[in-house]
């Protein structure tokens, strides 16, 4: 039997798969076994991922608390340098690589389980190229800033900060293909672990290059690529050495130089729909810029972002019953996220900033971002089914409307309009939350389970289509 024939048995079954398979008859009924399976399986994923994101994200942020200690003019540098390369690298990057949630999960779920080192080599291979350009971009930062009118001060270090963050462009690029390649194959434990030696060793490597080398802001800057490196180092040698990639990770392959067009046809709406939520997060830190009292407002717009980031977490199954069990965890969790938020707003600005007129702004902004949370939460689990269904081209364009027609013009209308300040800000961020969540709830609830699996199938099987056949 040929190659080609083999792999058509295999696509018959459900590639989006809940914990027993669909039927149309029983919609809406879920026996009590199959809730607690579920709910199960989504901890054991959502759990070590969730400190993955949180991990991963610390990196920049602890860095950021380094630098904010050693003046508020350093820390409004650090802040624009880490918003800048959030909109211009690290969000492109992070985009492109979700199109591997698309073709690296659905080519676990069709057991074509070779085809997922293919996915991830040429991902990386694309990656790679991509980060080039972007580096050179952030050896220009501080004349780009300048440009779009801000603070020279603050322009010139942040481009400081910028050029010495350039090292960690690459790795960072690598580290999402790895992340998707493991989290695909639900092997997420090995990722929680190297994620969490790695941000453990960053805090002495920060210390080191800061305090004791005595390069400051550079060194903080330096120490994101550093870690990265080692976060990556760790990870191959798992997916090298493990018995449990020896299916999915065979080496490397010239089939990874095919199909390179398909790929970027889908990772380009995917970094689009990815970098157009981000995109206006950070683009309100620059904008802050432009507030008087720039210096506080960029450190606190910042301070208030990273804080945000590091308290959403959700990685959902796209299935119908699974999106009903990840929406029910993860808005627990966003309550949890919430009370955390308040209770501890008068003491987030003490890590970043000893400065109090920082200190008391940011816990005025911890309101705000607490409001944010109850509704990023679900979203988190909607930007997941989008992802993993292959709707990235549908959510670029909720992600548009939401934050660049509805979100952003608000904000600015309301910090400079009506005089807000960093609150006008943040209301349009919250505004633009609950419209994209409104939007994707809107088209997840009209789905068709059955439609998208086959969708989901011939998507794998187009993808292998350039294999030879064997005997």
């Amino acid at each position: 039997m040929s190659f080609l024939s083999e792999k058509s048995d295999q696509l018959e079954e459900p590639l989006i798969s809940i914990s027993q398979e669909y039927d149309p008859e029983t919609k809406g009924q879920f026996t009590r076994d199959e809730i607690v399976a579920e709910t199960k399986l989504q901890l054991f994923l959502a759990g070590p991922m969730m400190f993955v994101n949180l991990l991963l994200s610390l990196v920049q942020t602890i860095s950021v608390m380094f630098v904010g200690h050693v003046g508020e003019l350093a820390l409004s540098g650090a802040s624009m340098a880490t918003s800048f390369a959030s909109v211009t690298g690290f969000s492109l990057l992070v985009g492109m690589a979700c199109a591997l949630d698309t073709y690296c999960g659905q080519s676990y779920g069709a057991k074509q389980y070779h085809m997922l080192g293919i996915h991830m080599q040429r991902a990386m291979l694309v990656l790679l190229l991509v980060s080039i350009p972007l580096a050179c971009i952030w050896a220009t930062a501080g004349d780009i800033l300048q440009i779009l009118g801000q603070d020279p001060a603050i322009a010139a270090e942040a481009g400081v900060y910028a050029r010495y963050m350039i090292p960690s462009i690459f790795p960072f690029a690598l580290l999402q293909c790895q992340f998707r390649f493991l989290q695909t194959q639900n092997n997420v434990v090995p990722m929680m672990l190297t994620s969490g030696i790695t941000t453990l060793v960053h805090i002495p490597i920060c210390w080191l290059l800061i305090s004791k080398f005595g390069l400051g802001s550079k060194g903080a800057a330096l120490a994101n690529g550093i870690s990265y490196w080692t976060n990556d180092i760790f990870l191959g040698l798992y997916i090298t050495l493990s018995p449990s990639c020896k299916a999915t990770w065979t080496g490397f392959s010239k089939e990874a130089l095919q199909n390179v067009s398909k790929f970027i046809w889908l990772a380009v709406p995917s970094a689009i729909m990815v970098c157009l939520e981000i995109w206006s997060y950070e683009i309100m830190v620059i904008v802050s810029g432009l507030l008087p009292n720039p210096t506080l407002e960029t450190s606190v717009l910042s301070i208030s972002v990273r804080v945000a980031n590091e308290l959403g977490a959700g990685r959902p199954k796209s299935a119908r019953l699974a999106v009903y069990m990840a929406t029910v965890m993860v808005a627990l969790e966003s309550v949890v996220a919430v009370v955390v938020i308040i209770l501890g707003r008068k003491i987030w600005g003490y890590c970043f900033s000893s400065e109090e007129n920082v200190v008391s702004y940011v816990s005025d902004m911890m309101i705000l971002i607490a409001v944010v949370n109850l509704a990023d939460g679900v979203l988190s689990v909607l930007n997941g089914i989008a992802r993993g269904c292959g709707w990235q081209k549908i959510g670029a364009i909720v992600n548009l409307a939401s934050f660049y027609i509805i979100g952003i013009p608000l904000g600015i209308v309301l910090a400079f309009v009506l005089h807000l300040g960093g609150k006008g800000l943040w209301t349009g961020i919250i505004a633009a939350v609950f419209a994209q969540t409104i939007f994707l709830s809107i088209i997840t609830i009209r789905t068709n389970w059955e439609a998208e699996a086959k969708k989901a199938s011939a998507r794998v099987f187009d993808s292998t289509l350039t294999l030879p056949v064997v005997a």
